[in-house]
């Protein structure tokens, strides 16, 4: 990985949109910070496009779509978005109040028959989980989670390595497709992931195609849901305390910052932001 200062100036004045994980890379703490949500402002004010990607719930997501500086919220790793509704706008199915007011608007990679059968699937293997795993409990925000089960490991309860290893064992067996965030395992039936994410609302949002344009967007994270992001965006940053899980990754972020969460991030702006403002950018 290197410093962000090695960042060419020229790359980063190039920079049209930032994809952004939320927890531990956004948060500090389990919460948002000051410093995190002026940069997300600062970008967007600058003419960027800021969307925020996370294994968390849809349920937990939808105030944060509605009140930070950002244009959607990815949630479930890649499988629900959550946007706030353009005034007036009847594009990409949005359905606005009849009073012209804004509000939340929820898409879904999956049809409804699909997630229904899947969540059926899903919860029979959640509780097989907290029957065989020692330790094992549900994340406190599975009331919110319509399309993954996610199990704790490091936000309220500290599972060992053995009992994750475990864990992964029976959801995959399961068929499941399981990632490990910094603080849940969360695991799905589907193909999606934050990369599939990623391509689904550039394109059904924006009307881009994320492929052709990969080195004008930059993707900020610091776990092990990341590294297929860290992977394929040229432009990958990540946070300092990516290096808790550096050596369980096969792909690391290209950069790192000297700040650790939600300040990082903040570091990660500025930088993009000083390249915009540079004379000649």
């Amino acid at each position: 990985m290197l410093d962000l200062t090695d960042w060419p100036l020229e790359a980063r004045a190039r920079i049209v949109g930032v994809l952004t994980d939320v927890d531990d890379t956004l948060t500090t703490h389990g919460a948002i910070t000051d410093d995190a949500l002026q940069a997300m402002a600062a970008l967007r004010a600058a003419g960027l496009y800021v969307i925020a990607i996370t294994g968390r719930p849809a349920g937990w997501s939808e105030p944060f779509a509605t009140t930070w500086p950002v244009d959607a919220i990815v949630a479930e790793t890649g499988s629900v978005a959550l946007l706030r509704t353009p005034k007036n706008s009847s594009q990409n199915g949005l359905q606005p109040n009849g009073d012209g007011r804004e509000q939340l608007s929820k898409w879904y990679l999956q049809d409804a028959t699909t997630r229904a059968a899947n969540y059926a699937r899903m919860q029979q293997v959640a509780q097989q989980v907290l029957r065989e795993v020692p330790g094992a409990v549900l994340a406190q925000d599975s009331p919110g989670r319509e399309t993954d089960i996610a199990i704790d490991h490091s936000e309220f309860t500290q599972l060992p390595p053995e009992a994750i290893a475990q864990t992964l064992a029976i959801l995959r067996a399961a068929g499941m497709n399981a990632q490990i965030s910094s603080i849940h395992i969360n695991a799905s039936y589907g193909t999606h992931n934050k990369l599939v994410g990623a391509r689904w609302i550039v394109r059904e949002l924006l009307g881009r195609t994320l492929d052709d344009e990969m080195e004008r967007w930059v993707f900020v994270g610091d776990s092990l849901n990341d590294q297929v992001m860290f992977e394929h965006f040229p432009h990958s940053v990540g946070v300092a305390n990516v290096a808790r899980f550096a050596p369980q990754l096969r792909y690391l972020p290209r950069y790192v910052t000297q700040a650790a969460r939600g300040a990082g991030f903040a570091e990660m702006a500025r930088a993009i932001l000083a390249a915009k403002a540079a004379p000649g950018a």
